[in-house]
């Protein structure tokens, strides 16, 4: 079913409206209305580089940035009112403009499109979410470094294959997740770098022909230059792939800390207890005492991976300059920026309040014969044997231990001296687990003197980037 009369938005081209269809699935406002800010800003720095180039009056531009500040006020304050038969949140902001300020908020959309308009807005709402996965990256590190500075003599196995290897300490386990993050910071850092160039003036794909200074309005938006190429400013979202891949690999980093802290908090390991404020119980069995903030923020990358695929996929085949797929890139992008950053302040929470137990952590740690390659490290120190002989005769001595049922630490010398004859008792100072952590000397290596020193610097640093966000 369609109405006789004509849509005002496309002009006398038309001599009827859409089909009900048709507006249901062009209609973009129920999502994209969160650019509202973005848009308002894009729109203020506009009129006022048309009226200082004496396309439009300053008169007019002063009551259209007036306008625009009021139709923000009215939008903060929970008072404007959405229409999607206007399509979006462009034409929304415009029609309420027109509606304060008359004819002359006609003027505003002098030398610009919708295309380069949503393009500019979108890059400023990416470029704002990135800051703010800045400031909560930085949080969650601080949270890591700190819990590792306190823990950096907690003894805990080290993992391969989820089977004990090596022991490690509770405090250099949490800082491997200092460095992911570090790297995160580094990827959306590069991105918004990559994205600060200002597409406003590509106009619909050709630029305009209007004497418009494309630097103003650049600057007015704190972007670091205008976009060179009129079909790529209106049809480039490399920005956004950029951001959710950036977002995805973060996403991992935080699923795969979730899944630890999922595993910790059994009664199987019992490595660390959760604190109540992130913890649920079961509405049937009662003495349940569920991770779920830690579950959910595990799930999270499947969102936010599943926005960045589906966002390939809509841009793959696109001829330049714009299509209308394109609006398929904000709904996912949202979303998905969103419970990033929602997953990154419950895992800094978590952290924060989480309580290790050390003495579950360290007799983990001793079992498995997780001090095996220290004896054959001593094997090759202070026999001189080579690597491959030393291993071969450490596993000798792991069978032993292993058909007795006891540690290596509990076995007979006489036992290891049957695999090795050239065996010492000094071979026990190398088999406990408080000994082999603090033998781990080499830079980037567990010692607890290294945790200490590398947390210390790394709070350090990060004091200073939290005064900066």
């Amino acid at each position: 079913m369609t109405s006789k009369s004509a849509n005002k938005m496309w002009g006398g081209r038309f001599s009827a409206s859409p089909a009900d269809v048709m507006e249901e699935i062009n209609a973009s406002i129920d999502f994209d209305k969160v650019l509202s800010p973005q848009d308002i800003e894009g729109s203020k720095a506009h009129a006022k580089m048309l009226a200082e180039q004496g396309i439009i009056t300053k008169t007019d531009a002063r009551e259209i940035v007036r306008g625009l500040d009021k139709i923000g006020d009215e939008i903060a304050a929970g008072k404007f009112k959405f229409s999607a038969a206007l399509e979006d949140v462009h034409m929304n902001i415009e029609n309420r403009l027109r509606e304060l300020i008359g004819p002359a908020a006609g003027r505003l959309h002098t030398a610009r499109s919708r295309n380069d308009q949503v393009a500019t807005d979108f890059r400023l709402y990416v470029r704002d979410k990135i800051d703010g996965f800045e400031a909560a990256l930085t949080s969650l590190q601080h949270a890591l470094a700190s819990k590792a500075e306190a823990h950096a003599d907690t003894v805990m196995p080290g993992f391969t294959h989820l089977q004990p290897a090596q022991p490690v300490t509770f405090g250099h386990h949490l800082l491997a997740y200092v460095e992911m993050f570090a790297r995160d910071r580094g990827r959306f850092d590069d991105a918004r770098t990559r994205l600060n160039e200002c597409p406003l003036g590509s106009a619909a794909l050709a630029g305009t022909s209007f004497p418009i200074d494309r630097a103003q309005t650049a600057d007015a938006l704190d972007f670091d230059r205008p976009m060179a190429n009129s079909l790529d400013g209106v049809s480039d979202r490399d920005f956004i792939l950029e951001t959710l891949a950036a977002a995805s690999i973060c996403a991992i980093h935080v699923s795969r800390l979730a899944e630890e802290l999922v595993i910790w908090s059994t009664p199987q390991f019992g490595f660390i207890v959760l604190s109540d404020q992130f913890s649920t119980g079961s509405s049937i069995m009662p003495q349940k005492r569920n991770p779920d903030a830690a579950e959910l923020t595990r799930a999270k990358i499947g969102r936010i991976s599943g926005a960045f695929q589906g966002l390939l996929m809509v841009m793959k085949g696109l001829p330049l300059a714009y299509s209308k797929d394109m609006q398929e890139d904000k709904e996912v992008a949202f979303d998905a920026l969103a419970h990033l950053h929602t997953a990154l302040l419950a895992m800094t929470g978590m952290v924060g309040d989480l309580k290790p137990v050390p003495e579950a952590m360290k007799a983990a740690a001793g079992s498995g014969y997780s001090t095996a390659t220290d004896l054959a490290d001593w094997l090759v120190r202070e026999l001189k044997l080579p690597f491959r002989d030393a291993h071969y005769i450490t596993g000798q001595i792991v069978k032993m231990a292993e058909d007795q049922a006891i540690a290596l630490e509990d076995l007979a010398l006489s036992d290891m001296q049957k695999a090795e004859a050239g065996i010492t008792k000094a071979v026990y100072s190398v088999l406990s687990v408080e000994n082999s952590v603090k033998s781990r000397k080499s830079f980037g290596g567990t010692a607890p003197q290294n945790v200490r020193k590398m947390a210390k610097r790394w709070l350090k640093r990060l004091e200073k980037d939290l005064e900066k966000v």
